[in-house]
């Protein structure tokens, strides 16, 4: 075991600050922020730095861990990694930790390696139990919404997974509102403990929005953890004057394109001189707008280095001391419409 002892004051911190939300109308308590192992837990990534910021994670009330199984590059090795800061480090503190993968993408070759079959979510989710060295997850999503395979057999297999103790709940990642409600009274009539969405939300992706999924959530009385918050980095200060060359969009381009940030930096300029009122930073005013909105319960952060950990602490905190009214909310949503326009 290594000499990781976790802060003493990691609870004591946030205790009389409604820090911790519950999950919709679940039991199940949930920090403002969890960590995501999407990038930079993988392949060819620095495992002391994923150490470091797992354990500025947990010392400053991060509870929440999420990974899925093909987080890579090489499929599965973001959840081996993790599976050894667990072994070695964080293993005292699992009943502290919220740990929760999935399954739905790519993730072995063959007819059974992707999508929801339940012979693929119940093998992936046998493989990712093995990876991470644990006997059970606290939350299994399926990952993405699959045209091809009846929802009852999806939700058979979510259900099977959780009574065979491989999980305690179960949440579903990329679907709409539609499509949600239909699993949600399948789940329901299987009396499984179905508690949180997964999905895709900032200022500049509106899509939970078109597409049913925030109102229906809402409804339903489950949780919404949202991830890309912060729209692959466009919505920092990184963007505002300069492209960077050691940045996302002029490095990778996966993800973010080079002639995206140009397009929407007018816009992000206008979002910044929003922020600069409530005297945030451009990612603050993104967190703080989504922790804003009573449907949302977690935002899902990505970090390199733990000080980008702390500084999206520092958002939470501001969130939690400001009032946004709707006039000045609503100046963001003009600022938003009239980009689209234009």
């Amino acid at each position: 075991m290594g000499d990781y002892k976790a802060a003493e004051n990691r609870y004591k911190n946030v205790e009389g600050t409604g820090f911790y939300r519950h999950c919709g109308k679940s039991g199940l308590m949930m920090p403002p922020l969890a960590l995501g192992l999407w990038h930079n837990f993988g392949t060819n990534d620095d495992y002391e730095n994923m150490k470091k910021m797992c354990f500025t994670a947990f010392d400053n009330g991060i509870t929440h861990f999420d990974i899925a199984n093909n987080y890579g590059p090489v499929y599965g090795s973001a959840e081996e990694n993790f599976g050894k800061i667990l072994r070695e480090e964080l293993g005292a503190y699992r009943d502290e930790l919220i740990i929760s993968t999935k399954a739905g993408f790519d993730m072995w070759e063959g007819p059974y390696g992707n999508w929801g079959s339940r012979k693929y979510l119940i093998a992936s989710l046998d493989q990712s139990l093995k990876r991470l060295g644990i006997p059970y997850v606290d939350i299994f999503y399926h990952h993405r919404m699959d045209p091809n395979t009846p929802l009852e057999e999806t939700m058979g297999a979510l259900a099977q997974i959780v009574k065979s103790g491989k999980a305690l709940y179960v949440g579903l990642s990329n679907y709409d509102g539609p499509t949600m409600a239909k699993a949600e009274r399948i789940l329901d009539e299987l009396h499984v403990p179905f508690v949180i969405n997964q999905n895709r939300y900032s200022i500049l992706d509106r899509s939970v929005e078109n597409n049913g999924l925030l109102k229906q959530t809402y409804a339903s009385g489950k949780g919404l953890i949202c991830f890309s918050p912060l729209a692959q980095g466009m919505l920092t200060d990184r963007y505002l004057k300069d492209m960077p060359a050691d940045s996302r969009a002029v490095k990778d381009g996966r993800f973010l394109h080079e002639d995206q940030v140009l397009e929407t930096r007018p816009l992000l300029n206008q979002l910044n001189e929003i922020a600069a009122g409530y005297d945030m930073k451009l990612s603050e005013l993104a967190i703080a707008w989504l922790l804003n909105k009573p449907e949302v319960t977690t935002v899902l952060i990505g970090a390199s280095k733990p000080e980008q950990i702390i500084s999206n602490l520092k958002a939470v905190e501001k969130q939690a001391h400001t009032v946004m009214t709707d006039d000045e909310l609503q100046k963001i949503e003009d600022a938003v419409a009239a980009f689209e326009r234009s």
